[in-house]
């Protein structure tokens, strides 16, 4: 599945950065982790860290799919908001799953910490009214957010203006959010677990899936054999193919990143994440080189070479949003590219067994545009399966919820 167009900025800033072997004999082990990009990398170095004997196996080169096209802002936000959340599942549920994303932002950046060169930085976040007639609904947002704890702060269209130069007719302020470079931090994580006697693998395609009572045995394209009490599929938006019917439609979105920005030109945008209410969204965030990532554009396109072509008049509507909204920045597209993603019917992912092939077979499937922040929840939401613990997400992350 090809699922990316152009030149994504992570891929071409830091290159190969290792080359796994590819797996060409028999394997046991407890757990395989089937996807080596940065929901793999998670789920794989939460496994380890708790003792578990866990091999993982990626069918390209470590972090060349959807990882590399990755915008990675981090946000407890979740695309469905929480007011339409709390009438969908109910307000405790929808809180629980707002201060899960809220949690694991702190955990990825703990994770994080031992590589000083993956940009981990935390981070404000504004979620601006794109019309007059979202206001209404992003003051109730803000409103039921701070009930709960949240940190938040509404901005009325001055304070916008004045704080941030932008034209709007509100604004939530999170102070809640980070930026990471996804490629670099999936590669350093699994290089670690590497020397540390984990197998990864790259370059190994899984074809077959054999379920019993007692574990799983997976077979490759290259014809090894490995046998694992549980393997967990966390192969991204490619992971549809493993399920009748698919649970998730997959689209395309589109970015570019800009030339280096001087530091006083960027202001505010050097802390703070923005993005409007509109659907689509436009969004943008500084990287630590100072420049700016510029994404949004999402269409209903999965076909690669209609993607490909699209990715050019993207990035020029996409200019034109981010100048008109910032008119004194120079916004010089450098790399620009477009992406795979997948939307659930509620915004939330698909974590654990599901009943096509029972209780040894998990899927990690953090779909929407918390991707990376639903990875971190996924990871100790699939060990404390393993491990045979409940989890307060169990079923609200869980395919139950399509019943």
């Amino acid at each position: 599945m090809d699922l990316k167009s152009g030149y994504p900025f992570w891929a071409v800033r830091n290159g190969l950065m290792h080359a796994f072997p590819p797996l060409e004999k028999d394997l046991n082990c407890e757990v395989l982790v089937v996807g080596g990009g940065i929901s793999g990398a998670l789920i794989a170095d939460e496994l380890c860290a708790h003792g578990h004997d866990v091999a993982l196996i990626e069918q390209r080169d470590i972090g060349w799919g959807s990882t590399a096209a990755s915008t990675a802002l981090l946000q407890y936000e979740i695309d469905t908001h929480l007011i339409d959340l709390a009438q969908r599942y109910g307000e405790d549920a929808a809180v629980l799953a707002y201060q899960a994303c809220a949690e694991a932002i702190p955990a990825i950046c703990k994770v994080a910490a031992p590589f000083r060169d993956v940009d981990c930085h935390r981070m404000a976040s504004l979620y601006y009214a794109s019309k007059r007639g979202h206001q209404a609904v992003l003051a109730e947002e803000c409103a039921l957010r701070a009930k709960h704890g949240f940190d938040v702060r509404w901005l009325d269209s001055e304070a916008v203006q004045a704080e941030y130069g932008i034209r709007a007719p509100g604004a939530i302020l999170s102070a809640l959010a980070a930026r990471i470079d996804p490629y670099r931090l999936t590669y350093r994580l699994l290089m670690r677990l590497h020397t540390r006697g984990c197998g990864v693998y790259d370059r190994t395609v899984l074809d077959t899936l054999t379920p019993t009572p007692r574990g799983v045995t997976a077979t490759t394209l290259g014809g090894a054999r490995i046998r694992a009490r549980h393997v967990v599929l966390a192969t991204g938006y490619a992971g549809q193919r493993w399920l009748k019917p698919s649970v998730a439609r997959n689209r395309s979105s589109y970015a570019f990143i800009t030339d280096p920005i001087h530091q006083d030109l960027l202001g505010p945008l050097r802390e703070t994440m923005a993005w409007e209410s509109a659907r689509p969204y436009l969004y943008l965030r500084s990287t630590g080189d100072h420049r700016l990532l510029i994404g949004g554009e999402d269409d209903a396109i999965d076909l690669p070479a209609r993607r490909d072509r699209r990715v050019e008049s993207k990035t020029g509507k996409l200019l034109k949003k981010a100048t008109k909204l910032f008119p004194h920045l120079p916004l010089q597209p450098a790399f620009s590219w477009g992406g795979t993603f997948a939307e659930t019917h509620d915004g939330l992912p698909f974590f654990g067994p599901h009943p096509q092939w029972g209780p040894r077979v998990l899927f990690a499937m953090a779909y929407g545009g918390n991707g990376i922040t639903y990875s971190m929840i996924g990871a100790g939401l699939l060990r404390a399966g393993i491990e045979r613990r409940r989890h307060p997400l169990a079923e609200l992350f869980g395919f139950g919820r399509l019943r």
